[in-house]
């Protein structure tokens, strides 16, 4: 992209936004372009055992401010996990209202084919938020049956790493096999090799608007 484009990354819980494109939001603020990650639920209610309510707020924070966000950028809200269908309307208008402030270009989002409640609900109600921007779905394999990947960004080296690093900082989440260093690098490395490339990110286009 060249001309600088404001750019929103939906994540339904924290981590969800670095997971599916950690190394295109990297990439794309050395290119200029603003990122403003929106995170929907810190999950205090699925935390493990004897872990603070706020843990996931800090670390969320230590990721994005990691890959080079602004603190200004990094929002937060607090719907209760894998409650978000009975929020469905205040979700829709807090979406709305993101879209009134920040007029964004471009808006990131998990894939339609995801199979958490949580995520289908953010990707429902930015379908009808966002009509008017291109809308990317990121995938997370874990949570689908099926992925229509037909939109690579080449990533870097260094893009990937920044990626790996912002992601250790989820403290919390290492348990987590989809956090281990070594699926990132080959998941990459499988999309990079589809997109002619050494590494890369693989998107769902949901919708494109060019000017």
């Amino acid at each position: 992209m060249s001309a600088s484009k404001t750019i929103l990354v939906l994540s339904p819980h924290t981590d969800d936004g670095e997971l599916g494109c950690g190394a295109t939001m990297h990439r794309y603020i050395e290119e200029g372009h603003t990122i403003i990650s929106v995170s929907f639920s810190f999950c205090k209610e699925s935390l493990p055992e004897g872990l603070e309510p706020d843990t996931l707020i800090k670390e969320n924070e230590n990721a994005l401010l990691a890959l080079g966000l602004k603190k200004e950028n990094i929002l937060l809200y607090d719907f209760p996990v894998r409650n978000f269908t009975e929020n469905r309307q205040a979700i829709l208008d807090e979406l709305i209202q993101l879209k009134i402030k920040y007029k964004p270009d471009i808006v990131f989002t998990p894939a339609t084919t995801d199979i958490h409640q949580d995520h289908g609900v953010i990707t429902s109600e930015a379908k009808r938020a966002f009509k008017h921007c291109t809308i990317y779905g990121y995938e997370q394999p874990w949570n689908t049956y099926q992925f229509f990947g037909n939109t690579f960004q080449k990533i870097s080296s260094e893009n990937l790493s920044a990626k790996i690093n912002a992601l250790t900082k989820y403290k919390s989440q290492q348990s987590r096999a989809y956090m281990q260093e070594g699926f990132i690098r080959s998941l990459a490395k499988v999309r990079g090799l589809q997109a002619g490339g050494e590494w890369a990110e693989c998107f769902e286009t949901i919708r494109f608007i060019t000017s």
